[in-house]
């Protein structure tokens, strides 16, 4: 994978353990302007795990994490909250906000001096826009579905107006038409903002449609990196998953079919 000046977020040789359990090991990536980055594997791999690195929730035992050129252990908290938006997989106890509205206008928090001009307001309505939960805005966050509330959890990223996006299976607790209407908005979000995003995923065909890279993670090393139609083939699909597929051209793209 390449590591140009352009590169937005370098991972290079991470370590990191749980006690005496090895959960990275020497996990090297990056994400570019404009292009998805999928981190694949099965459960226990340490996608997860890496993205909460990245994120400075956990500390790598080694290895370095740089956005723009800057390692994050240089960066406080605000500062690399204007750099990175995180969306969890489970996040209805981290946010216990009375409105769907404020949960969103939370993203703004890095960017707020004194208080909350119509700048911050005007964003937050338009990314509840973009994410179809315009309409939820007065409603209480601890009372929506989960599919909605990854929906808010997507918006309130979009809001920060981040270089990097962290997405822990954004498509999670959603039904087909939410899960390819997210995809689409983060891939329109990406592309259109020159930003880039890291995504957990689990659903490989929907990774082959979306995601531009892909990173496959086994047992918390790298087994392949590279462009999506590159890694995701059958043989390292056999290796990490276990299991027999064909990749086939379907109505104008590559489609993975599980045996």
């Amino acid at each position: 994978m390449g590591y140009g000046l352009d590169v937005l977020l370098r991972v290079d040789g991470v370590v990191f353990n749980y006690g005496s359990t090895n959960v990275l090991q020497d996990v090297c990536l990056d994400a570019l302007p404009g292009e998805i980055l999928g981190i694949l594997g099965p459960n226990g791999s340490g996608k997860t795990t890496m993205l909460r690195c990245i994120n400075k929730i956990l500390t790598p035992k080694q290895g370095t994490i740089a956005i723009d050129g800057v390692d994050i252990e240089k960066m406080d908290r605000i500062e690399l909250s204007r750099k990175i938006g995180y969306v969890p997989q489970n996040s209805v106890q981290d946010i216990c906000a009375p409105t769907v509205y404020e949960v969103v206008l939370m993203g703004r928090r890095p960017h707020i001096a004194w208080e909350v001009s119509d700048k911050d307001r005007d964003i937050a309505w338009k990314a509840m826009e973009e994410m179809g939960v315009k309409h939820l805005s007065s409603k209480r966050f601890d009372h929506l579905s989960s599919g909605q509330t990854q929906r808010v959890l997507m918006a309130r990223a979009i809001a920060q107006e981040v270089k990097v996006l962290l997405l822990d299976e954004p498509t999670s607790n959603l039904d087909v038409r939410y899960q390819i209407d997210v995809m689409k908005t983060i891939q329109s979000l990406v592309r259109g903002k020159n930003i880039g995003a890291c995504s957990v995923m689990h659903d490989l065909d929907l990774a082959m449609r979306f995601c531009d890279k892909a990173v496959l993670l086994s047992e918390g090393r790298v087994l392949a990196a590279g462009r999506t139609e590159d890694v995701l083939n059958p043989d390292n699909i056999k290796k990490v998953y276990g299991v027999d597929s064909v990749i086939d051209n379907i109505y104008g793209r590559e489609r993975i079919l599980i045996m």
